[in-house]
């Protein structure tokens, strides 16, 4: 049956003789039908509509130029709210890393993983940032600051940036740019792939988090760029298949490549445009991964929903 919207719930719930209905559609926290024991609460107006218009009023439009530049220039005091993000954050992985939520992947690498990971940068990076997925699947009662609308690319776009600027001892100053360009560079590639898609929303979060710790790195725009350019070689295609505990686990592989794509970058290596879906401008590159997220994988996503209804 064909719905108006890539995000559409539709729920009936009951208890005893009550029922009650709630429709969202288009944008995670968008009623568009409300009704109790058969009395129609509220309804917007051709919210069943099959051709309906997804919500784009006020958007934006960003490029990566636009996006480095307020970054790294905007006045201090007018991004330094983002800080809120290190806060709420960093609590849920420091939840998760003394207890036992989801698969417990944070606490395993930092504990009895440390033989096999050690005492690095890295491993707090994955640690801390798989912890805090860990917290948030595994019913933590405990909030995350979101990113475009995700719980678990705000921790990915917030965590590994944090855990590499307390190793690094980068100023608040350095660490607010470099999560405003981290959670910026988000929100641009998830503008251009949208609210919903096959493409996991970590690998266009580890991608920001990769462009912050570049430009903690010493990184300039051109370094950046570079980065993202190595994530989208690496992790175009990692499937979207819910919002669960093994979240982690992906989190967990964008993590270690954005260290990764950062270090190549920092080192003069950058994927070309000769090698996959690389081009030589950056936001055609990025076009190319939300496109093949946005309509090429449209079929995937169909297909994922399918296993997951029947097995």
């Amino acid at each position: 049956e064909e719905v108006p919207s890539n995000l559409f719930i539709d729920t009936v719930v009951s208890h005893g003789t009550q029922t009650a209905r709630a429709v969202i559609s288009r944008n995670h926290t968008h009623f568009v039908f409300l009704e109790k024991n058969g009395e129609r609460l509220y309804e917007e107006e051709g919210w069943n509509n099959a051709d309906a218009e997804e919500d784009k009023a006020e958007e934006v439009q960003l490029d990566m130029k636009t996006v480095y530049e307020f970054a790294t220039e905007s006045p201090i005091k007018e991004i330094s709210f983002i800080l809120k993000a290190r806060d709420m954050n960093k609590k849920a992985a420091e939840l998760a890393l003394a207890h036992d939520y989801g698969h417990s992947l944070g606490a395993m690498i930092k504990n009895r993983g440390a033989r096999y990971f050690g005492d690095t940068t890295v491993a707090h990076m994955i640690s801390y940032t798989s912890a805090a997925c860990d917290a948030r699947m595994g019913g933590a009662a405990i909030a995350v600051m979101s990113n475009s609308g995700s719980g678990n690319q705000g921790i990915t776009a917030t965590m590994p940036v944090v855990a590499y600027a307390e190793d690094c001892d980068a100023s608040d100053e350095q660490l607010i740019r470099a999560l405003t360009l981290s959670h910026l560079t988000s929100i641009y590639i998830k503008q251009n792939l949208g609210r919903l898609s096959a493409l996991c929303g970590c690998v266009v979060a580890s991608t920001g988090a990769s462009s912050g710790i570049t430009w903690l790195m010493g990184g300039k725009y051109e370094e950046v760029c570079a980065a993202i350019k190595n994530m989208i070689a690496n992790l175009a295609g990692m499937l979207c298949d819910g919002a669960k505990p093994a979240c982690s686990l992906k989190i967990s592989s964008g993590v270690s490549t954005a260290m990764m794509s950062a270090l190549l970058a920092m080192n003069e290596h950058c994927v070309t445009k000769l090698e996959g879906i690389v081009s030589d401008d950056i936001d055609e590159t990025i076009r190319n991964l939300t496109a093949i997220g946005k309509e090429s994988m449209m079929e995937t996503d169909k297909q994922v929903l399918r296993i997951m209804i029947c097995k």
